[in-house]
Order: C-alpha cells, then sequence, then structure tokens
C-alpha cells in the first residue's frame, strides 16, 4: 500500500512537474498563433488555394503552418476548404501542415525531446505531404472524391467570408489585439483536455509502467542496434498504440518523451508524434464530414504515409550519425522541475500575459471575433470526462499519500 501511495505521489508531481516545464512554450507557442490567425485570416486562404498543382501544395502546406495546431480546428478548416472547391491533395496537405509544421507544438518538441526531434517533425512533415501526394495521385478516386464533397457540402453550415481590413490596419487596432487575447483563450479552450489527459498519462506511465512493458510492446527496443524490420515495426506500433490514446498532438509531446526514455526508436516516437491525425475520434469526424469510405481512405493514406516517413527520418538521420540518445529524458521522474531559473521567469512572464488576455477578453465588450468550429463532433464530452478524472488523480496524488504516510 505504502509502495502504491508513493508512486501516486510521484506520478502526480512528475505529471504536474512536466507542465510547468513546458507551460511557457504552449504560452508562447498560442500566442504567436493566435497573431498568425487573426493577421492571416482564413478567407484569404479559400481565395489563394486552386484545385491541384505544386502551387496549390505549397500554398496549402504554408496556410497549414501558419494555423492552429489543434487536430479538430485543423479538420473542420480543411473541411471548409474542400467543400468551397480545394482539391483532396491539397486540402489533406494543409491538415497535415496545420497539425505538423505549426510553431508551438516544435517549441514543446525542444522542450521535451531534443532539436533532433524538432528538425525530425518540420522535415517529416514536408515528407509527409510528399507521402500523401503520391499515394493520392497513384489512385486518385474520382468518384469517392465526388461523393465525399457532397456528403461535406450537405454538412457545411454555409457561412460566408466575413471581409477583413487590411492586416496593416488590424495589427495597429485594438480591436486586432482583443481578437489576438480570444483566440489566444480560446486556443486553451480547446487543447487544455488533451494537454491535461497528456501530462496526467505521461506522468502515471513515467512512474507505474516497467520499461519491460516498453520492450514488449515496441519489438526490440532497449536492445541495442536494431534490425530494419524491428525498425518498421516500431513505426507501426506508434500509430497503432496512438489510436487508443485519444489524445491530441499537444498532450502526446510527454508521452512520447517517456517512450523514448525507454528505449522506443526515433522511428517509433516520430511515428507516435505523427499520429495524431489517425486517432479514433479523428476516425469518426472523417466519417461525419465525408463518410466512411472516404474516412478509411484518408486513414488508409495517413497510416501509410507516417510509417515510410518515420522509417524514412530514421535511417535518413542514421546515415548523417545524429540520431538522438536518450540522455535527456531518461530520469524524467527524478528531474528537478521547480527551481530559480530561467523557466520560473519565463512562465511567471506568459502567467501575467495570460491573465492579462483572458481579463482584457472579459472585459472588452461584443467585438466580432475569429473562432474555431470545434462543434460536438470532436469527442469534447469524453475528453471532459477524462480530464475531469486527470485532475481529480492528480490533486488526490498531492494530497491522499502525504495525509496517509504521515498518519502511519
Amino acid at each position: 500500500m505504502d509502495g502504491f501511495l508513493e508512486r501516486w505521489q510521484s506520478s502526480a508531481a512528475t505529471s504536474v512537474g512536466l507542465f510547468w516545464t513546458a507551460f511557457w512554450a504552449f504560452a508562447l507557442g498560442y500566442l504567436i498563433s493566435s497573431m498568425i490567425q487573426v493577421f492571416v485570416t482564413r478567407s484569404r486562404m479559400k481565395k489563394a488555394m486552386g484545385r491541384a498543382g505544386a502551387g496549390s501544395v505549397g500554398l496549402a502546406a504554408f496556410f497549414g503552418f501558419l494555423s492552429s495546431s489543434c487536430s479538430f480546428a485543423a479538420l473542420s478548416t480543411t473541411r471548409s476548404l474542400f467543400t468551397k472547391g480545394a482539391g483532396l491533395i491539397p486540402s489533406l496537405a494543409f491538415l497535415l501542415a496545420s497539425t505538423n509544421l505549426v510553431v508551438e507544438l516544435g517549441i514543446v518538441i525542444a522542450v521535451f525531446l531534443s532539436w533532433q526531434f524538432v528538425v525530425g517533425e518540420y522535415a517529416g512533415g514536408l515528407l509527409l505531404i510528399l507521402c500523401m501526394w503520391l499515394l493520392v495521385r497513384l489512385r486518385k478516386p474520382e468518384g469517392l472524391i465526388r461523393k465525399a464533397r457532397e456528403h461535406a457540402r450537405r454538412k457545411e453550415h454555409g457561412h460566408g467570408d466575413d471581409d477583413e481590413p487590411d492586416w496593416r490596419t488590424l495589427i495597429r487596432s485594438r480591436t486586432g489585439w482583443l481578437r489576438v487575447a480570444r483566440t489566444y483563450g480560446m486556443e486553451w479552450g480547446m487543447v487544455w483536455k488533451d494537454v491535461t489527459v497528456g501530462f496526467t498519462v505521461a506522468g502515471i506511465i513515467a512512474t507505474f509502467i516497467p520499461p519491460s512493458f516498453f520492450r514488449a510492446l515496441f519489438v526490440g527496443s532497449g536492445e541495442g542496434p536494431l534490425s530494419f524490420w524491428h525498425v518498421v515495426v516500431q513505426a507501426v506500433v506508434g500509430p497503432v498504440a496512438a489510436f487508443f490514446t485519444f489524445i491530441g498532438s499537444m498532450g502526446n509531446i510527454p508521452l512520447a518523451a517517456v517512450l523514448f526514455g525507454n528505449g522506443v526508436s526515433f522511428a517509433g516516437v516520430m511515428a507516435f508524434i505523427f499520429s495524431d491525425l489517425v486517432v479514433f475520434p479523428v476516425l469518426r469526424i472523417h466519417a461525419s464530414y465525408y463518410g466512411w469510405k472516404m474516412a478509411l481512405y484518408i486513414l488508409a493514406v495517413m497510416l501509410v504515409s507516417l510509417v515510410v516517413t518515420a522509417v524514412a527520418m530514421h535511417y535518413g538521420f542514421a546515415a548523417a550519425g545524429l540520431l538522438p540518445d536518450t540522455d535527456h529524458v531518461r530520469s524524467m521522474t527524478e528531474r528537478t522541475f521547480f527551481a530559480l531559473d530561467l523557466t520560473l521567469v519565463l512562465n511567471a512572464l506568459f502567467l501575467i500575459v495570460t491573465a492579462g488576455f483572458l481579463l482584457w477578453t472579459r472585459l472588452g465588450g461584443n467585438e466580432m471575433h475569429h473562432h474555431h468550429d470545434h462543434g460536438d463532433e470532436s469527442g469534447v464530452g469524453f475528453l471532459f470526462v477524462a480530464a475531469i478524472l486527470a485532475l481529480a488523480w492528480l490533486a488526490g496524488g498531492w494530497l491522499v499519500p502525504p495525509l496517509i504516510l504521515s498518519a502511519g
């Protein structure tokens, strides 16, 4: 009993410590993302994207890079682009870029993993788009695309694009920065459940799950040099594991660090990170937008693309002598999270920014602002319950074990 209580306390402390380490990175990323979303509007994105070709795919990837990392928001925007006439390839390129090439994701990866994973995230994101493009071009199901577009148009709410002032005018106005503040709050509103569950699960796994479990799940992990088939199997297991986690890309990063610290290969971890678009809630949303046939087609394309990309990145980094080691993450449960250091200063700064934005949005009137179409289709109910349970676990871990252990 005492052993469980000590692990519970350690798990809660690890989860909170991991979030404390990353808070400034989340806040900085969401601030940058919010500014981009306000000053580079979606209506302009839609007008610039064509139906096919390298130009359209490049623009789609660029606009995805400028967009939000929230998978559910990206799904909604992708549907809107697709129903407005964008081709399937540019639409999927936008979806992949908006969940793999965004600024805040790279910042959080740098905090928890290493620069090699940051490079792998961005280079791999581009390779993902190229693989998807090739797969769809090899067998482009025109009939399926036509039916999916008709299905998606029936689901579209039909809102027109609002006229927006020039960004130079908007960036100098009170209204523009109030929109940034509101969008910043909405970014946190969209991801707090994923982040809460993700960090809690990472703490639990880091504390309770023995390394032998990861060696069994990711075949060959922790056993020295891996064969080609071990690398491929781990790249396949990564998305399979992610499929059942229900955690978004931002919440997956601390868990990815735990996996890497337990000997999972670079390919397996990158495949796990790339897998935020193959989890079950995303499959369900695709089915509601486009029908089940197109949803399964997109799932298959994404799975093949991310496995190929993860394996290619692994051997590309190996050939260049750039595969990362696990020194940064192995002792995650033994790290000192709370200290008088730069993290404390950055967190204090962004806590002030966050509090100021939240207060301003409450006092800022009823001016029009951008919003994400998150809707009921995003699995909010499940994630909300999971997040509440996670918060209860964390609170209990901080309060219950000390009381029982001290009484004993």
